[in-house]
């Protein structure tokens, strides 16, 4: 792997955490992603299972972790299980873990190749009242392929019909939203090198560059920093394109008296930031965009300062959506009879601000949460207001990743350039 490892006691930690939410008699099992292909002998980049990760800190493919705290063999707790590695291998693909290596990364003491997964397992199951199972129930996702984890959750119900059956999400959906020191550590130096590649391109960006120039910048910075690259695809989007939420073309030129919208973030250590930032091609904003800008920027720190242990999610948004429709009135995008008019499920400054707040991120982008759930201290959420005019060839957003501290909130970007007059100062020194 790229990045240098991070210390097992995150990982002994987080297992001795999981344990605490299983019922008695169970026994756990977390597969690694599959390795996806893409044509003829080729295969995507591989991107591990965050749970399997979360509590191992394996980054490797073709691995199980299985946890069972009541296994009579007290080798039996806590179980890897790797692919054989051979010299073979190491010509072909590259060093793999062998069982030393995987014990110094996990902190796991008994490790197994993977092709005594089968004989092991089902003398752990045998014993087992229970197994818990995993599988992905986020929100937002949509399953279209099958995973190792469904191969594997048939198959155990096929041959052990008679176990009781649970499902790991509900714990996950509880422990991986409250970071943990060496969690917020790592995901602070991901923000540390998204600020070294925004500060680049605020030196790179001029009229006649392309989208996908300012990309190439980016991810030189964040390659060069022993990343592995974007967090997610990188939003490049100027002038009108800063009004399409979703825009990864990054294929326009940027011109003069043009606003640029980047949505980007490097990854580390599979931990993820997500910044946004918004800067002038000519280096100057004009008055009516600056005019915007600072509205944005207003409701940020508004919302910023929601960030504090107790705060009801649902509640949250409302009271953003608030602020939004008072900057709106300010700009004159909204006016007093359309609020006045406007259907409580479908508010007027949507129009204007479509999408939500905030989102938690971790070792997902758009991470794991629990709406019912207040927020609490450890939690990291982005704040990221919009305000969009087509009509205007305008779309200004701002994004930073928030912690959730005890007594309020820090801010892991505090140190990139946030206010207007900084980024102009800074592209025309």
């Amino acid at each position: 792997m790229r990045y240098h490892a991070i210390d097992n006691s995150l990982y002994i930690h987080n297992r001795a955490n999981f344990v605490k939410h299983l019922k008695p008699k169970s026994l756990a099992v977390f597969n690694s992603n599959d390795m996806m292909p893409t044509n003829a002998d080729g295969l995507m980049p591989f991107r591990q299972n965050n749970d399997l990760l979360y509590l191992s800190g394996v980054d490797q493919e073709e691995s199980i972790l299985v946890i069972f705290p009541e296994a009579t063999n007290p080798k039996h707790r806590e179980i890897l299980f790797v692919k054989e590695t051979s010299e073979l291998i190491a010509i072909w693909e590259g060093e793999k873990l062998d069982k030393t290596a995987a014990t110094k990364q996990s902190g796991i003491q008994t490790i197994y190749w993977l092709t005594d997964f089968e004989q092991v397992f089902h003398t752990l199951a045998i014993e087992a009242e229970r197994i818990y199972l995993n599988q992905n129930e986020h929100l937002r996702a949509s399953a279209i392929v099958q995973t190792c984890d469904d191969r594997f959750r048939i198959d155990c119900k096929a041959k052990y019909p008679d176990h009781e059956y649970e499902r790991l999400a509900p714990i996950m959906n509880v422990l991986r939203p409250i970071k943990s020191q060496l969690e917020i550590d790592t995901m602070q130096h991901a923000c540390d090198i998204t600020e070294k590649g925004f500060r680049r391109i605020l030196e790179f960006v001029k009229p006649g560059v392309m989208e996908y120039e300012i990309e190439a910048e980016f991810s030189h910075e964040f390659l060069r920093n022993r990343s592995r690259g974007f967090a997610y695809t990188p939003i490049i989007a100027s002038g009108y394109n800063a009004c399409v939420l979703h825009y990864i073309e990054n294929n326009m030129e940027c011109k003069a008296g043009d606003v640029i919208l980047m949505d980007v973030g490097s990854e580390y250590a599979n931990y993820a930031s997500d910044m946004t930032r918004c800067v002038p091609v000519s280096g100057r904003f004009t008055d009516r965009q600056k005019e915007v800008y600072n509205a944005v920027l207003r409701v940020m720190k508004g919302a910023t300062s929601m960030l504090v242990p107790g705060t009801d999610h649902e509640e949250y948004h409302a009271e953003v959506g608030k602020m939004m429709e008072s900057e709106l009135l300010g700009l004159g995008l909204l006016d007093k009879t359309a609020i006045a008019n406007q259907d409580p499920l479908n508010p007027a400054y949507k129009k204007y601000f479509m999408h939500g707040t905030s989102h938690h991120i971790g070792l997902d982008v758009h991470d794991i949460e629990n709406r019912a759930t207040p927020f609490v201290e450890g939690m990291v959420l982005t704040v990221e207001p919009g305000i969009y005019i087509p009509s205007e060839n305008l779309g200004i957003r701002l994004e930073n990743d928030v912690m959730i501290t005890k007594d309020g909130q820090h801010d892991l970007m505090r140190n990139i350039p946030l206010e207007a007059e900084e980024i102009e100062d800074l592209m025309n020194s």
